[in-house]
């Protein structure tokens, strides 16, 4: 498969961007020497490659979820206006 020039300017429309003819040509270039890449490794024997999302090891680098009480929760909430049942009073912005 070939990218063409046509091909080029419907992707550039769809994207909503726009090229000289220059770019134009160039792009059509690169991506046909992409795609002729591609397929060069698709010439590659990878049966005996097991599939695989990562090429290393990874392990949860987060520590646990543990639940804890935040010590100055109080000393930060003392100087916001309170209104009822522990909700905060804010003006009002719509009306």
């Amino acid at each position: 498969m070939a990218v063409t020039l046509e091909i080029v300017r419907q992707v550039a429309a769809l994207a909503r961007l726009e090229f000289s003819p220059q770019e134009e040509e160039r792009l059509t270039r690169e991506l046909n020497r992409i795609l002729e890449y591609m397929e060069k490794l698709g010439e590659l024997d990878t049966a005996q490659v097991e599939p695989t999302a990562q090429v290393i090891p990874l392990a949860n680098a987060f520590r646990p979820d543990e639940a804890e009480i935040f010590p100055w929760t109080a000393a930060l909430l003392a100087p916001a206006v309170q209104g009822e049942e522990g909700y905060f009073e804010v003006p009002r912005i719509i009306d």
